[in-house]
């Protein structure tokens, strides 16, 4: 099985305010999003999930995911756990951040970034 850390590049089409469980409602403004997210059991299967529709809402990233559209995904394969190192240089690169999302299983302030415009070449 293939382990690793992966990005999931979304875009929202318009500013909207969606329900990401206990948080509650959280306004997204329109644009591109980055989620950086690891599996250490099945990169490949986590990444397919995330594409998925028929899913069990579990992650904050599913509640996202009702609204927003997965434009591109990137995967690092890695037996590391590099989660939290990637998403820090994303942060270093994006407009702001979802505070909170994403991150309760570490210390980081966000594991969701935001950028007004496609922050690379993607689809």
């Amino acid at each position: 099985m293939v382990k690793g850390a992966y990005l999931l590049v979304m875009k929202l089409k318009a500013n909207t305010r969606i329900k990401i469980g206990a948080k509650g409602f959280i306004a997204f403004k329109k644009g591109y999003y980055i989620y950086v997210g690891s599996a250490m059991q099945n990169l490949d299967k986590r990444i397919a999930r995330h594409h998925s529709k028929k899913k069990t809402i579990r992650w904050h990233i599913d509640y996202f995911l009702r609204k927003a559209e997965i434009v591109d995904t990137i995967s690092i394969e890695s037996n590391k756990k590099i989660e939290c190192q990637l998403s820090a240089r994303v942060g270093n690169l994006c407009d702001d951040r979802v505070k909170g999302f994403g991150c309760s299983d570490c210390k980081c302030q966000s594991h969701l970034y935001y950028f007004k415009k496609k922050p690379f070449d993607c689809k």
